[in-house]
């Protein structure tokens, strides 16, 4: 048994030493913004309000300025750090005095002052709670969402130290405890249920772990199948979690705050296609949206496990398995491409250029043409044994 289990890991540990070489490259620019304490974001709040109250005494319509959090124009690639936001981006401004824009600077304004009054009592809310304060304002969810990120951003001040929280969607499981900022004891051990992402992952403390890597999988479909598979016990210790998807803030925060705190390998099992090597981009070097961010939410030094293109003529999987590229995946797969990160990643850019020439994508379900239980049996055990990721 021990002579298994050194082989099984023997090439994530070797991996594990490359990335501990470069970690203290990582970390020393990982922290542009530590803790800002409570007295400081209630004066960069004050100071916007100051400014309001200023074009109001001399007869002005007030304006509110909010860096754009759209435009790739504003963003720098760093290979250390992801895509982060430029000093000085072009901002886009939210008129008084204007009626497309008058609606939102009074939303703007609210959420202010209810992360204001946050701040100062030491307590938190949820943005569904903001919603719920003020349905007829707001008109949507999505609304307040986009504010709290623009207010964010606008003061340079992490989304958690606002005191906001966001519902989590994603699930973790494998051999990981730690406990909540409320003192209560999280055991993800459980073989046959997953736990939900925390809602305040910058409270969480005393992490304990023996895992000898992470993964990321994009889909809640295979992490289930992966956890009725007891994929967990059978490669343990490891730690398994997903964002369902396109991953939200929380589950980004909880897969960095794993890097930061084990210093283990990160592996990504996504589909073959544009969609899953989008999201699998996401978690390694962050988002244009959330780019302001990007010290506290990326992780370069994920790592591609699977699907990859060249699997799919490796294993021969069958022809019946695996879909046309779509018009619309072929767009995104050029526009992936010409990401200022995949210069630094030419192995990702065989694979993808790889899946451009032969026109076809593949779900990780596809495995099963093989073989039922390929996925967890085969293929995840031997990529993970001989090192076969990207």
């Amino acid at each position: 048994m021990g002579t298994r289990f050194t082989e099984l890991f023997l090439e994530i540990d070797k991996l594990r030493a490359e990335l501990l070489n470069n970690v203290e490259v990582m970390t020393s620019c990982q922290r542009a913004e530590e803790e800002i304490s409570h007295r400081e974001i209630l004066t960069r709040i004050e100071n916007v309000i100051h400014g309001i109250v200023t074009s109001l005494s001399k007869d002005e319509a007030p304006v509110l300025a909010l860096p754009n959090r759209s435009s790739w124009a504003n963003i720098s690639f760093d290979s250390a750090v992801g895509l982060q936001m430029r000093p000085g981006s072009s901002v886009t401004t939210i008129r008084s005095d204007c009626p497309s824009s008058v609606t939102k600077f009074a939303q703007i304004l609210k959420i202010l002052l209810v992360i204001y009054r946050l701040v100062q009592s030491n307590s938190y809310a949820t943005k569904r709670d903001i919603y719920y304060n003020n349905t007829q304002l707001f008109g949507s969810q999505k609304t307040v969402d986009d504010i709290v990120d623009d207010i964010s951003c606008m003061l340079k001040v992490p989304r958690r130290s606002l005191h906001v929280l966001a519902t989590s969607k994603g699930l973790i499981s494998g051999d990981l405890c730690y406990m909540e900022e409320d003192g209560t004891r999280i055991d993800c051990r459980s073989s046959s249920a997953a736990v939900a992402v925390s809602s305040n992952i910058g409270g969480i403390r005393n992490i304990v772990s023996s895992a000898k890597f992470v993964m990321i999988v994009e889909k809640d479909a295979t992490f289930q199948r992966l956890l009725d598979d007891d994929f967990c016990t059978k490669l343990s210790p490891c730690i398994m979690i997903t964002g369902k998807g396109v991953p939200d803030v929380n589950s980004r925060l909880m897969v960095r705050k794993l890097w930061d705190t084990l210093h283990v390998p990160i592996f990504a099992l996504v589909d073959a296609d544009p969609h899953g090597i989008e999201i699998m981009c996401i978690y390694k070097y962050g988002s244009v949206a959330m780019s302001f961010e990007a010290h506290s939410l990326t992780v370069p030094s994920v790592m591609w496990l699977g699907l990859l293109p060249s699997d799919l003529r490796r294993l021969r999987v069958p022809e019946d398995a695996l879909i046309p590229l779509t018009k619309r995946d072929e767009n995104k797969l050029s526009s992936l491409l010409k990401r200022p990160y995949l210069s630094s990643q030419p192995d990702w850019q065989k694979e993808m250029e790889l899946m451009q020439q032969s026109k076809v994508k593949a779900e990780i379900q596809s495995l099963a043409a093989i073989a039922p239980d390929f996925l967890t049996s085969i293929y995840l055990p031997n990529k993970l044994r001989y090192g076969g990721w990207v």
